[in-house]
């Protein structure tokens, strides 16, 4: 028998996964001692269940990986068979290479401890940029559960003659997918990255008369790519983009920033909670984890 446990903060994506799964939810007791250290209670759990927890691990990261650990611990302790994750949005996948000299290779790190603490993980989208997939650095069975269907239905109900444009060439794996799903045209431009809050857009950027351009990226955290974009865009001569991002971080407020550039507004997936949310991927990830149940 299969359950799903959700990390804090997660219950909504909790409640979606264990009813396209048809399985049981499970509300684990979780609260912090005054000192700051972890209570973890899991009321209602049979000796013999295959255990789902179900979280982004964001914001804190750090902590929700603890948190994620001691509930999968507490499981196997009280007889789980096995112990999956399930991630809308996988923390730790931006340094996955030693940049400058002394650096940590974290997404390496992170890695390591989540393939000793579950058996299997399913992530939305995660940031694969240098690294050509999960096993590169996770040791355990995983599955990547895509945003494009869910985009790309969104897109085909929201605007008319969609264009659909990538900021830098990592976005093309996602543009690519949800244009072919949209039987919508895409542009990549090209990006280059001075710092964690300066880029620069360049490349073929047309008006694109008729078309409203479609901004798509997976991580949207300062927006500087996004805003980068829309500019370059809007002095082309194009009506105005509507953003689109998988994952909505936000470290900085953006909305006002990329209204100023020439955007339309920005929408973004659900794996992240925020009021941008209008896109629900709780098909692709519930498709996903049934390749382990």
């Amino acid at each position: 028998m299969t359950v799903v446990i959700a990390i804090s903060g997660s219950e909504a994506h909790a409640r979606k996964l264990a009813t396209g799964l048809g399985v049981e939810l499970v509300a684990p007791e979780l609260r912090y001692f005054p000192d700051g250290e972890l209570y973890v209670r899991l009321p209602r759990l049979a000796s013999d269940e295959h255990v789902v927890l179900c979280g982004s691990l964001y914001p804190a990261p750090a902590e929700r990986f603890l948190e994620l650990a001691m509930l999968a611990g507490t499981a196997r302790d009280l007889g789980a068979t096995r112990v999956g994750l399930v991630a809308p949005y996988l923390a730790f996948m931006r340094q996955d290479v030693a940049f400058h000299p002394g650096e940590g290779v974290t997404a390496r790190y992170f890695a390591r401890l989540v393939s000793s603490t579950v058996d299997w993980l399913v992530a939305v989208d995660p940031h694969l940029h240098r690294l050509s997939s999960l096993e590169r650095v996770y040791t355990i069975p995983t599955a990547i559960a895509h945003a494009a269907p869910a985009i790309a239905a969104w897109v085909r109900d929201q605007v008319r003659t969609p264009v659909l444009v990538g900021p830098d060439a990592e976005s093309e794996q996602w543009v690519a997918a949800v244009a072919a799903a949209c039987d919508a045209p895409f542009e990549i431009f090209e990006k280059t990255r001075r710092g964690d809050r300066e880029v620069s857009v360049s490349g073929r950027v047309r008006s694109w008369n008729g078309h409203t351009p479609v901004l798509i990226d997976d991580i949207v955290s300062t927006g500087k790519t996004m805003i980068e974009a829309t500019r370059a865009l809007r002095a082309a001569g194009s009506a105005p983009p509507m953003c689109v991002a998988i994952h909505a971080v936000f470290a900085d407020a953006l909305g006002a920033e990329l209204a100023a550039a020439g955007a339309a507004g920005i929408v973004t997936c659900n794996t992240i909670a925020h009021a941008s949310n209008q896109i629900c991927v709780a098909e692709s990830i519930a498709a996903a984890a049934r390749t382990f149940i």
